[in-house]
């Protein structure tokens, strides 16, 4: 059954929210955007006015002055059109630059850099007629209609208070001179602009907690969400499972095949069954090529004999070996006196297999260390 949206009640997991920033989703502010903007914007016009004023009034003398030459010539015009345009784009190039500037960094300022190009992939479920309607009788757009109703009122109340208050001045502008009252009305604009995008902050201040809310919201997980991204991370318990025993299989296959190679297969009859191999000069014990229980033990022996690897049957030795060591390890050294008149042993049977002396009797009564057999031990605290 799907979760439900009330449900959803677990935050988002760290790899849910890595998954979400490379699909593109991350909590996006138009309204800090757009303060960021016109806040600079102004702030820009205000600091370079007096030289953006210089230029373009030079720009439209240059415009206004009647040269007979513009009248005839063409190229003459358009050599004069191009170096007032040009002129024109030199004084308002800081502008164009911190506009770009600001674009870019207000852009990423709440959800950092994203470089993704799956939300422009389609997606035939945006054709979906009836999640449009849903969409648009959702609460998310309801609550951007109201936001965009408050910003208008806010910003139209704003708008008409400052000109309101600065009505005065903008009516003395008609008795000034015209290059007085250019200045001057430049000034005016440029104050009632700063004082009417400072109102923004109020609805940045109340956007941006509220964009960071909502996303991390929309990305919010149910419990059965985290049990299967869990079992994805660290892997499905059946995948796993056969894993291990395709591994154990392999491991065993190995084991099997390391057999024909021992110099002798130390059995308990029925039950254990190791195989130790010894080379002869090195300096190491001898080790523990493959052992096992049961059926593997049983297989072990038949593999054993169709190689003509010696079988030797010493109950308490082939246990202690089975539990106390690890294949491809050395036996422990309070095994060594035992492990050592079954190596005798089964030299003694290869030279009289080879017709060199007399066969050889099986070692008996071989020393096993206290604690090492685990039958003993069973056994003693049975008791």
């Amino acid at each position: 059954m799907a979760d439900s949206d009330v449900e959803k009640t677990e935050p988002a997991s760290p790899r849910r929210l890595e998954k979400a920033k490379e699909e593109g989703q991350t909590p996006r502010s138009r309204e800090l955007n757009t303060f960021l903007l016109l806040a600079l914007g102004v702030a820009t016009l205000w600091l370079i006015s007096q030289r953006l004023f210089v230029a373009l009034q030079g720009v439209i003398e240059r415009s206004m002055w009647f040269e007979p030459r513009l009248a005839r010539d063409d190229g003459v015009m358009l050599s004069a059109a191009l170096a007032s345009a040009k002129d024109a784009l030199i004084a308002m190039l800081p502008l164009y630059a911190v506009l770009v500037i600001v674009a870019i960094f207000s852009s990423v300022a709440l959800g950092g850099l994203v470089l993704s190009l799956k939300p422009l992939q389609p997606k035939l479920e945006k054709l979906n007629p009836v999640k449009g309607i849903k969409r648009i009788f959702s609460a998310q757009t309801l609550i951007e209609l109201l936001k965009a109703l408050a910003k208008a009122f806010l910003i139209g109340s704003v708008s008409v208070a400052v000109m309101w208050s600065y009505r005065h001045d903008m009516l003395g502008l008609m008795h000034l001179s015209p290059t007085e009252g250019m200045v001057m009305g430049l000034k005016l604009v440029a104050l009632c602009c700063a004082l009417i995008v400072s109102s923004l902050l109020l609805i940045v201040a109340i956007d941006v907690p509220w964009q960071i809310y909502s996303h991390y919201k929309k990305l919010r997980m149910s419990k059965q969400d985290l049990k299967d991204e869990h079992k994805q991370s660290d892997g499905d318990p059946h995948v796993k499972g056969r894993i291990r025993s395709q591994q154990r299989a392999m491991a065993q296959r190995r084991m099997m095949a390391a057999v024909p190679t021992a110099d002798v297969v130390v059995t308990n009859p029925t039950h254990y069954a190791v195989a130790l191999k010894y080379e002869e000069g090195g300096s190491g014990a001898p080790k523990v090529v493959a052992k096992g229980k049961d059926l593997v033990a049983q297989r072990i022996k038949d593999l054993a004999t169709a190689s003509r690897v010696p079988l030797f049957e010493a109950p308490p030795l082939a246990r202690a070996l089975h539990k106390h060591v690890e294949l491809e390890h050395e036996i422990p050294v309070e095994l060594y006196a035992a492990v050592a008149e079954v190596l005798a042993w089964v030299y003694q049977l290869r030279h009289w297999e080879q017709g060199q002396g007399f066969m050889p009797p099986a070692p008996t009564n071989l020393s096993i260390p206290a604690g090492f057999d685990p039958l003993e031990s069973t056994t003693s605290g049975r008791q």
